[in-house]
């Protein structure tokens, strides 16, 4: 191919949150859009403004983007009212967004039964809709439900209906792959027959996984000529998922030579992405994903890790370092070096190769993954980690111990009331602190008592609040689940709009959580450069007082 430009349409934040027990968010939303933004997609669909208290939480505090567009996601007119005139549609438009993705039949059983409409009719809401769309925002979208299953059917109402989205003002036509059963062969016949009416460069797709397909049905449009895919992180969606965009990034750039909003430096953050995301989540990262899978490049010992040790071209298809993956030798640790100093330089800390200090911090992050600990979606207690073994972060303060009571009981009224408090004792500069705070629940009782105990020694506490909390239970030694170790991770923020996240492994989920809110405490007073020894002397004042 000769780099002609791709654009992705990340719909994750909608198509994501119908996939089975996934539960966005507000907060989720926004912080996963900042990361695909950082990526470089080009289309973020927030959801659909109106539907419910998260997406209209979304919608109300956007956040800031640097390169990518918010989409809103609606339906077109309901039959019988104007689009000037429908609330539904009136939501969508309303939204505080550039880019509009409005859905609509293409099938004419889905119109004359799921709709109950004539097949006029329908023409008319896409043709309206979209048009009205097209005047009031700077790109409006038509996403063709169930396309292919209406092509096969009856072509010449399923070409009706994208030609009127077509003519109607749509920046892009996007023919949907609604229930995710055809095959890449169909796809790119009748994506090609389809070219011949809507322009490439104004076709997008948008695949099911429901053959295990949605991948190479996406490849297979491309080869048709569409200039858009639309796709989710980790393939998540509902039945069998969506296109997966983490396996078409590399493929479409290394493979087919095509050109996207993201750059060679985005690509090599897409492991990262990947594997943050499902932490974000909850679930555990497929280690056999392509590309991104902690398996991608794993090699054995024997005949293949023999290979790839004289050259990796002999059992790997790239460099694992072009998407920010490493390669696994069992007989040889270079590469695990390798990678923790490309982290490193990621989050700014430049470490020579020949640090005697290297070794001892490599070994420290393989032991405490292997107690749990995920540092992928938490890059700030990875930052603190190496920092700490490069000698780099003060001791701002030390925890002499802290006590946690829940109480459960009935009040006078009979009404059932839970009751979490807290008490944490430290040491700023050798001056002892205490604190006591009451909380919904043990971990916001501690994070209180905890910010309380610092926050009249070092004021950057004051501005910090967490913002997301996030529990997984990890497999116990002897396969029980009471005695399982449990990883916490926080993300905090603070008034500027930074956000970060840490993490705390335990068996105990409070003491989990104390490594947590500690370790975001102490990335917010190294990055704002406070000074122990100022502190101990506030310390000392206020004790005195």
């Amino acid at each position: 191919m000769s780099g002609e430009r791709i654009y992705l349409y990340d719909s994750t934040l909608r198509d994501g949150a119908q996939t089975r027990g996934v539960d966005f968010t507000a907060a989720d939303k926004a912080a996963i859009a900042r990361e695909l933004d950082r990526l470089g997609i080009d289309y973020i669909e927030g959801g659909w403004p109106g539907a419910n208290q998260t997406d209209d939480a979304f919608f109300g505090d956007l956040p800031r983007m640097q390169r990518a567009r918010i989409s809103a996601f609606g339906m077109t007119r309901r039959s019988g009212r104007s689009a000037e005139n429908d609330p539904g549609l009136s939501a969508v438009l309303n939204a505080p967004v550039q880019a509009v993705c409005l859905v609509g039949k293409s099938w004419d059983f889905q119109a004359t039964v799921a709709l109950g409409v004539d097949l006029d009719e329908n023409l008319r809401m896409v043709s309206d809709s979209i048009g009205h769309a097209a005047r009031v925002k700077a790109e409006a979208m038509f996403d063709a439900e169930h396309f292919f299953d209406g092509y096969k059917a009856n072509p010449d109402y399923a070409l009706a209906c994208v030609r009127a989205a077509y003519q109607a003002g749509a920046r892009w036509v996007v023919l949907c792959d609604t229930n995710g059963g055809t095959l890449p062969h169909e796809i790119e016949d009748i994506v090609s027959h389809v070219a011949t009416i809507v322009p490439g460069e104004r076709l997008g797709i948008h695949c099911h996984d429901d053959t295990g397909n949605a991948v190479a049905n996406s490849l297979a449009a491309v080869r048709a000529g569409v200039r858009q895919i639309q796709g989710t992180l980790n393939g998540l969606g509902e039945r069998c998922g969506n296109a997966n965009l983490v396996t078409l990034l590399p493929t479409l750039m290394l493979k087919m030579g095509y050109t996207t909003g993201v750059d060679e430096a985005g690509l090599a953050h897409l492991t990262s992405v990947s594997r943050a995301f499902d932490e974000r989540m909850n679930r555990a990262p497929n280690i056999h994903a392509p590309y991104v899978g902690a398996a991608a490049f794993a090699h054995k010992g024997g005949l293949h890790a023999s290979a790839v040790l004289k050259d990796p071209r002999a059992y790997e298809h790239i460099r694992p370092e072009q998407v920010g993956n490493q390669r696994h030798v069992l007989v040889s640790d270079q590469a695990g070096r390798a990678n923790l100093l490309a982290r490193l330089a990621e989050i700014g800390i430049e470490v020579d190769p020949s640090d005697p200090r290297l070794p001892t911090l490599l070994e420290q992050v393989k032991a405490n993954e292997h107690m749990g600990y995920a540092y992928d979606g938490a890059e700030a207690s990875l930052e603190l980690l190496a920092r700490r073994a490069l000698g780099e972060v003060p001791e701002y303060f030390r925890l002499l111990s802290f006590r946690v009571i829940d109480e459960r009981r009935y009040n006078a009224r009979g009404e059932l009331v839970t009751l979490s408090e807290a008490t944490i004792k430290i040491s700023v500069g050798g001056v002892p602190v205490m604190a006591v705070a009451e909380g919904n629940g043990p971990v916001n009782a501690l994070d209180t008592a905890l910010r309380r105990a610092i926050a009249q020694t070092y004021q950057p506490v004051r501005d910090m609040r967490l913002v997301d909390y996030k529990v997984r239970i990890m497999s116990a030694p002897d396969g029980t689940g009471t005695d399982a170790v449990t990883r916490v991770v926080i993300e905090s923020a603070d008034t500027a709009g930074d956000h970060w996240s840490t993490v705390g492994v335990s068996a105990n989920v409070v003491n989990a959580s104390y490594e947590a809110l500690a370790d975001g405490i102490t990335w917010r007073l190294y990055r704002a450069g406070g000074s122990v020894q100022a502190a101990a002397e506030v310390a000392a004042a206020n004790s005195v007082a």
